[in-house]
């Protein structure tokens, strides 16, 4: 037990997970929501930075807190299936993909902000990782994220979720970023199949 938390400790990917958990927290307190929002007009004035940072600011407390406790459940569950830089590209592309599908696809959302929409690439993208190890327990938890992004294409938020937010749920940037999380998940599981026969040839 001692031995398995000392290593945890030591794992740069834990300590990503602590610092985008401390960024997001961070930007809150520091009350940067409005200057770091995704913001259409500010994009079309060619100010891109929004396209990334509005997905670390958040409507407010129980926004941010709702987010986090996902974020800390995916850790738990999945973060060990990629390194720490694999999991940066993870973030940064589902990110991006958020925006930019609001961006082309959404013309009505002049803003927004919320970690959701990534958080819903890093599952997708930590399940597809975690089939390989838990076929079952990681298939029937894609099936259930699947299952609330159809949920929310054909019947809106699921319920309550507005009310803990505090403000509306764009669902489409959930399934933006999970279609983000599952290519990129793709890219990334391609490259460790091709590689690590490689690696482990020269080893022997």
């Amino acid at each position: 037990m001692i031995q398995s938390l000392s290593i945890a400790i030591r794992s740069p990917a834990l300590w990503l997970a602590v610092f985008v958990a401390l960024l997001c927290i961070g930007l809150h307190f520091s009350g940067m929501a409005e200057t770091w929002r995704y913001d259409r007009a500010l994009i079309e004035s060619g100010q891109w930075h929004s396209l990334l940072t509005g997905n670390f600011v958040h409507l407010g407390a129980n926004h941010m807190w709702m987010n986090m406790a996902g974020f800390a459940l995916i850790v738990a569950l999945v973060w060990q299936h990629f390194k720490a830089w694999e999991w940066t590209i993870v973030i940064l592309f589902s990110s991006l993909i958020v925006t930019a599908g609001l961006y082309a696809f959404d013309k009505h959302v002049l803003y927004y902000v919320g970690f959701s929409g990534t958080l819903h690439g890093i599952i997708i993208a930590g399940c597809m990782a975690d089939i390989r190890h838990f076929p079952k327990s990681a298939s029937v938890l894609l099936a259930l994220v699947v299952g609330k992004l159809a949920w929310e294409q054909f019947s809106g938020p699921l319920p309550g979720s507005e009310e803990m937010a505090g403000g509306n749920v764009e669902v489409n940037s959930h399934l933006y970023g999970a279609i983000g999380g599952a290519i990129i998940a793709s890219v990334l599981l391609a490259r460790q199949w091709i590689w690590q026969p490689q690696r482990t040839d020269r080893t022997t």
